[in-house]
């Protein structure tokens, strides 16, 4: 005789498997942990409130939680009032604002990452040796604004593809150099390098490439997983331009990407189909918040997590004089 169950006591059918495919590395990079923690100690330091010129980084989890212990997030210097402290953004600045903080006497903190920093310092030299800039970046974005800043009006030109490259008019034999954004495809931006010193043959690059290691690490990582899975979540901010790099590297693998900023975004029907996802998470977002995406696929599916390692990261870089004592 076959058992019967009562409708309260029938068994669950079972969760379909998952394997979770999670890059390393993933997530904070040395610049963003420096950048939170400055905030963090200026916070101690001063008490709050304490003005953060642009966001610190770009993940408004962060953001939030900086604001919850004092942060006041302003987009511009004049909002900053009278002898309260103030913090520049990770992404940089330009040389105006430090110069406009001093000379209102503002306590102020540089969050610069400074392998964002050393670009500034190229750009420098650059122009006090002779040369035009053609500066490889995402208009707009923060970063390529303060990198510009650095130097005089008309001494840097913003390229962003290689059909910009086509449309550049010097003459043949004028002093150029380029720089990067820290921040951009890999890929993408050695086809503009390349396009340029066709171009120009005479160019002159930094001598180590300027996108940052945690970049460069993160869409290995991403190659990596991408052709093994059907789906790739990238946890990063709309406006993060390493999260958005990332999910280019997985699309260009053949893999369906999608870019999310918390957990409740995934939807089940996500997953239809999909028996490997692959995970990862920009430099500005936590660790926290890959444990809330496979904890939120844990509920549809009977997950199996695998962490695929390309390299190992152990970058720390110095606090600034003020916060060390």
């Amino acid at each position: 005789m076959n058992a019967s169950f009562p409708d309260s006591a029938a068994p669950m059918a079972a969760k379909p498997p998952l394997q979770l495919l999670i890059a390393a590395p993933r997530g904070f990079c040395a610049g963003v942990d420096r950048a939170i923690e400055i905030v963090e100690r200026a916070i101690d330091l001063y008490g709050a409130p304490v003005f953060v010129r642009h966001e610190i980084v770009h993940n408004k989890f962060v953001v939030d939680s900086l604001k919850a212990k004092g942060a006041v997030f302003v987009e511009e210097l004049d909002e900053v009032p009278d002898g309260a402290p103030v913090v520049f953004s990770a992404h940089g600045v330009p040389k105006i604002v430090p110069e406009a903080a001093t000379a209102r006497g503002l306590d102020w903190l540089d969050a610069t990452c400074p392998l964002v920093s050393k670009v500034h310092r190229q750009a420098e030299r650059k122009v006090e040796a002779g040369k035009h800039i053609l500066f490889v970046g995402h208009k707009g974005h923060p970063e390529v604004i303060g990198t510009m800043g650095q130097v005089p009006e008309g001494s840097i030109t913003l390229v962003e593809t290689v059909s910009d490259v086509a449309g550049l008019d010097f003459p043949a034999g004028t002093p150029l150099a380029f720089l990067t954004q820290t921040t951009l495809s890999v890929d993408d931006t050695a086809e503009i390098i390349a396009a340029l010193k066709a171009r120009f043959p005479q160019i002159v690059g930094p001598r180590a490439e300027d996108i940052c290691y945690a970049t460069s690490n993160r869409q290995a990582a991403v190659k990596a997983i991408a052709a093994k899975c059907q789906l790739v979540l990238v946890i990063g901010a709309p406006n993060s331009s390493n999260s958005l790099r990332l999910v280019e590297v997985a699309e260009r693998e053949g893999t369906r990407s999608r870019l999310i900023q918390r957990a409740s975004e995934i939807e089940e029907s996500w997953l239809d189909g999909v028996t490997t996802l692959g995970l990862t998470a920009g430099a500005s977002a936590p660790e926290l918040l890959v444990r809330e995406v496979a904890d939120r696929v844990a509920q549809w599916r009977t997950v199996t997590e695998e962490t695929v390692t390309t390299a190992e990261e152990h970058m720390v870089f110095k606090l600034p004089r003020q916060l060390v004592g």
